[in-house]
């Protein structure tokens, strides 16, 4: 896994010196460990300060698993393995990925905002603790998970000299005057000043205004927002009156919940009436979100898009959003307390479906832009907006899901999606949506043939050909009934895939052959067909004829290099690597190489990753490093355990694996092997790119020269490629749906 996904803090921490201590110290003696307190007490900001300090105690990492944003329970485990970096491809349910991955592992795993979800999180917390000796679980919630074992940490709200000070500090960061006798703010002597002042020295005012939002640091970071435009007194005389007018109508509500509520209240009385109605409308945001999507979701009529920035920037200005930046550029976020009064209000104002459906709308054609860019130099740009995107996409799917009369949609967002499932490593969740949409009778053939044929190359990949061959089949007779050309040949070509993988290069050829027939004919061009050639060139290279295999993939070469196509490129380099090989080419194979691993490690497609490093295993042998060559050998294990079955159960496949390992067992002898062979199993994903991207390493130490190759007979076999993906047509959208 990566060694941690946690957000870099955006402003100072302040205050919590004995909360800090106690947590760090109930990490290191309990294992499961979850911080409960009110909303906005600050229960996320001081775990993940926890976590950061804690890390190096975890040899194998830090995730984070942000659950506030998800809906849907049974995506709590693919979360999870987000969180972890976790990419499988067989289609076990993620819990048993994650509980294999977890086994001999020394991680952290940080579940954030999970209250709503503590039906599904605790059992498989559960699980995981239990199979996996090495995991510690931090945990942030409003209540318990109750679990065996669980040590809770009660949050209080800040100690008043606590609050004080970040009252101050985030007054100054705001542009507010230095509180009389508070010091603070960026420069200035800090947090850890402000607890030895007496009480004399800060004023009453600031005590009782902290004292009234209860030392809960979100309602004093809200109040700071404030005081650039009004004094401590302007802004305590307001709460208090408003605070008033809460209790009363509020009997039974906490106190705390109440103070609470009264900042947020309060600040949503003092926006002005279009900043009010922007914060209802963005209350259906389930993550990060650019500008582009807000103009297009909240404006309108009474929202004129030119009005949103501006709008934007007074909410952020109060504290009421942060901006952050995420891979796909500068986005906002809003804090789930501060969202779920937004959405009272949008609930209050009858407008809550139709900005889903606005929501909805602005995501599909996101996923539609998406679809037709991943053909282009924007491709890496398509991949990191996908990623940031994915709650989004995910809210989309459950609305289409939840109406009848959207099905269709459900089927064609699932499909349309199928390089984020494949071309981007999500096989596990892409499976669980193309299912369920699936399940429901849409009425829309076009859309249901797309999904179709998404879910024949998903279960092609997660070697379940039964569910794929299913799919296909289905896919093919519903295409040849209604006369859409495009879905039979995305369903043969991706029967062609399965005769690939199942060492029947002749019948791979003949149908692969025929859908790049169809798809010449219907004027396609786009990363699946070129995906198809280089599928071709790989059966005409287990039939022997490399040579016919060569051409093919300098032609996917050349194509691909005028569009900026990286994704389909780096499996015609592999291939092209592999010849070069045979030639005794070796630096041209493994620079070649190198790309396709880095290529294949930006997108997070195993399926490459380890096809390549099987390959750069059988080169480095190949040019005197036989210890090196086990290493990435043993590397590539815990990769297939990720993708399923080795090598796709393939002897064609084999061969060259097969190979390296007879090498490098004869030039080490067979404990060293052994020896070489454990190390590489035991790096991580991250370690082993390091290492492949590294390059040809010295193993005589003779100070860079060329060591002599270590030579024995060649194999026929010849590593294969990953099968493709469905991919936007070339002419506005995937035909088939």
């Amino acid at each position: 896994m990566r060694r941690s996904n946690l957000p870099a803090e955006l402003n100072r921490f302040v205050g919590r010196a004995a909360e800090q201590a106690a947590l760090a110290a109930l990490l290191g003696t309990s294992r499961l460990v979850t911080v409960v307190g009110v909303g906005g007490v600050g229960k996320t900001r001081l775990a993940l300060r926890a976590a950061a300090g804690a890390q190096k105690r975890y040899g194998d990492g830090v995730g984070l698993a942000d659950l506030a944003t998800l809906r849907d329970p049974d995506l709590v485990a693919h979360a999870l393995a987000e969180a972890l970096g976790l990419t499988d491809h067989t289609p076990r349910p993620p819990r048993e990925a994650l509980k294999e991955h977890l086994a001999e592992r020394r991680v952290l795993l940080v579940l954030d905002g999970f209250e709503h979800l503590v039906e599904s999180c605790a059992p498989l917390v559960r699980e995981l603790l239990a199979h996996a000796p090495g995991l510690t679980v931090l945990a942030t919630g409003r209540r318990p998970l109750r679990v065996a074992g669980e040590a809770v940490f009660p949050l209080a709200p800040m100690a008043e000299a606590d609050a004080v000070a970040l009252l101050a500090e985030r007054a100054a960061e705001a542009g507010a005057p230095v509180l009389p006798g508070c010091a603070g703010g960026p420069g200035g002597p800090g947090a850890d000043a402000i607890p030895g002042r007496t009480a004399s020295e800060v004023p009453d005012v600031v005590r009782e205004l902290c004292r009234r939002l209860d030392g809960i640091p979100l309602a004093l970071e809200l109040a700071a927002g404030r005081l650039p435009l009004l004094s401590p007194e302007q802004v305590l005389h307001r709460l208090d009156d408003r605070f008033r007018l809460l209790a009363d109508g509020e009997r039974g509500a906490l106190p705390r919940h109440r103070a609470l509520r009264t900042a947020i209240g309060w600040s949503h009385e003092l926006c002005t009436p279009g900043e009010r109605l922007l914060w209802a409308r963005l209350s259906v945001f389930a993550g990060p979100f650019d500008l582009e999507a807000v103009e297009y979701v909240c404006g309108g009529r009474e929202l004129p898009p030119e009005r949103i920035l501006d709008l934007l920037g007074g909410l952020l200005a109060q504290s009421l959003l942060s901006r952050e930046d995420t891979p796909a550029g500068p986005a906002y976020r809003m804090l789930g307390t501060v969202a779920a009064y937004g959405a009272e209000w949008l609930a209050a104002l009858g407008d809550t479906e139709r900005m889903r459906r606005r929501h909805r709308d602005w995501y599909m054609g996101l996923a539609t832009w998406c679809e037709l860019e991943w053909f282009s130099p924007r491709q890496a740009e398509v991949a990191a907006r996908t990623d940031v995107a994915l709650p989004h996409l995910r809210a989309a799917l459950e609305l289409c899901l939840e109406l009848p009369e959207d099905a269709h949609l459900a089927q064609h967002l699932a499909g349309t999606l199928w390089f984020a499932w494949a071309g981007c490593g999500r096989l596990a969740e892409g499976r669980y949506w193309l299912d369920r949409a699936l399940a429901l009778d849409s009425g829309h053939e076009e859309a249901r043939l797309k999904a179709l044929w998404v879910l024949g190359y998903v279960a092609i990949l997660q070697g379940d050909g039964t569910a794929a061959v299913a799919a296909l089949h289905e896919c093919g007779e519903r295409a040849g009934s209604s006369g859409n050309a495009l879905a039979e040949a995305y369903a043969t070509h991706r029967m062609g895939c399965l005769a690939l993988l199942t060492d029947d290069p002749v019948r791979a050829e003949e149908l692969i052959g025929r859908a790049l027939d169809s798809y010449r004919e219907l004027g396609e061009l786009n990363s699946n067909v070129l995906m198809g050639q280089v599928e071709v060139a790989m059966a005409r290279a287990f039939r022997g004829d490399l040579e016919g295999a060569v051409v093919l993939c300098r032609e996917v070469r050349e194509i691909c290099e005028e569009r900026g196509e990286l994704w389909t490129r780096a499996y015609a380099l592999y291939v092209l690597a592999y010849a070069a090989w045979t030639r005794d080419a070796y630096g041209e194979a493994r620079e070649l190489l190198t790309e396709c691993v880095s290529v294949n490690h930006v997108f997070h497609d195993l399926v490459g990753l380890v096809l390549a490093i099987e390959l750069l295993a059988l080169v480095t042998v190949s040019e005197g490093d036989p210890a090196e060559a086990a290493v990435f050998q043993g590397a590539a294990v815990p990769v297939w355990d990720a993708v399923g079955v080795r090598l796709f159960g393939s002897t064609s496949f084999g061969g060259p694996g097969e190979l390296c390992e007879a090498r490098a067992r004869e030039a080490l002898g067979a404990a060293a092997y052994e020896e070489a062979f454990r190390e590489g199993r035991g790096l991580s994903l991250d370690a082993v790119v390091e290492r492949a991207l590294a390059g040809r390493r010295d193993p005589a130490g003779d100070g860079g020269a060329a060591p002599r190759p270590f030579r024995t007979g060649r194999s026929a076999g010849i590593p294969g490629t990953r099968k493709p993906a469905g991919s936007p047509t070339g002419k506005g959208g995937e035909a088939a749906g």
